[in-house]
């Protein structure tokens, strides 16, 4: 077999052999603009460098392109590939002509489909081309207060996101089209590899056979960071971890993409006197030992003002009683609201007075109460 002494493609890029295709395309995008021949002009070095990187990720970003290097590196597949009574020594594999990507865009079949066929008996389709990537999607976490959440409210936030360069309208190019070096405007450059020969789309001109220059404003990112000031509207019956959705006001995508959207991620400060559970609020009101012995109408606060409360008579301290529909407004079902529970505190008088004293004495010889009675049989059971 004829070796190649070419750098390792993953060792170019500086990354492992099991990296995922975002870190290469990370590595790619790096040291593509630090090579770049348009930020690095009449450096042959750089620009020889450049084609390096943009070889070693046409095969690297290629599911099927990289899997036939991790298994044959440079080398042509040996005899063990072939079939019965072939000898690899006795096969020169010459592909030009043939795209190595792909079928249904030129006069011949593709080299997947020829591969296929002459060691697998098929061929596998050709792979749609990749679009451009939608701009990811932003969180950002506020605090808000009990009455912002119970009503609703607008907030004016301050966002740092990607937007779309306005000198290149995200191009990441500026100027005419220039016939692109690299491929010298046939869109097609060619690799070799031991016995084989591959033609494989340029990577600097996308195929296109025509460039322009690197826009310095974004660095050919198509994309620059900007704070956007904005006015969210907030809507009510939102609770600790609630997901706001900004459409549209996420990153900017690449080349021209639709945005991303903005999530705005609610925590709500807690109240000293309603507390909130889901749509429900529970609040604590003190009752006099007359209101509760005898009954009263009592008025308690509620989100909405002033309630009246219905105190039944005989009432014990820590009974909950309900207001319907004087909870938190329902975010998931609109129109509909949660309940209030109030519980009912039954407030002792201090006996300071020595007339207090003796209408307590008389209480208890009027109508004697036994609270403990049964006290030690339950505890028993």
């Amino acid at each position: 077999m004829a070796t190649s002494t070419k750098q390792d493609y993953y060792e170019l890029l500086g990354v492992s052999r099991k990296a995922p295709q975002k870190e290469i395309r990370q590595a790619y995008r790096k040291l593509a603009r630090k090579y770049h021949p348009d930020l690095n002009p009449g450096d042959k070095s750089s620009e020889e460098k450049f084609k390096q990187v943009q070889e070693a990720y046409d095969v690297l970003s290629d599911a099927k392109k990289r899997q036939m290097y991790d298994q044959f590196g440079f080398e042509t597949p040996g005899a063990g590939g072939m079939p019965e009574g072939v000898n690899s020594d006795d096969v020169q594999f010459d592909f030009g002509g043939f795209d190595f990507g792909g079928s249904g865009g030129g006069a011949g079949p593709s080299f997947r489909d020829l591969f296929g066929q002459f060691f697998r008996g098929g061929g596998a389709p050709a792979e749609a081309p990749s679009r451009a990537a939608s701009g990811s999607s932003l969180e950002y976490q506020i605090e808000i207060t009990f009455w912002e959440a119970v009503h609703g409210t607008v907030k004016k936030l301050t966002i740092a996101r990607l937007d779309t360069c306005t000198e290149c309208h995200g191009t990441g190019a500026v100027g005419q089209p220039q016939t692109c070096t690299a491929c010298n405007g046939t869109g097609q450059v060619t690799q070799t590899s031991g016995k084989m020969r591959f033609n494989l789309t340029c990577t600097r001109c996308g195929g296109t056979g025509r460039v322009r220059n690197i826009c310095r404003v974004c660095g050919g990112e198509g994309r620059v960071r900007r704070s956007d000031t904005i006015e969210v509207r907030i809507p009510a019956g939102v609770q600790t971890g609630s997901r706001v959705r900004v459409p549209g006001r996420g990153n900017a995508g690449a080349a021209g993409a639709p945005p991303g959207d903005l999530y705005i991620i609610t925590e709500v400060l807690p109240h000293p006197f309603f507390d909130r559970r889901g749509d429900d609020l529970y609040t604590v009101v003190p009752i006099t030992v007359t209101e509760a012995a005898l009954g009263a109408k009592i008025e308690v606060p509620t989100i909405d003002g002033r309630s009246l409360l219905r105190v039944p008579p005989g009432t014990n301290s820590g009974q909950k009683l309900r207001l319907r529909e004087k909870g938190v407004p329902s975010l998931r079902r609109p129109g509909h609201r949660g309940d209030q529970y109030v519980e009912l505190q039954i407030i002792v008088p201090k006996p300071v007075d020595e007339r207090v004293k003796e209408l307590l004495r008389e209480l208890e010889k009027v109508a004697p109460e036994h609270p403990r009675k049964d006290l030690f049989e339950r505890a028993k059971a």
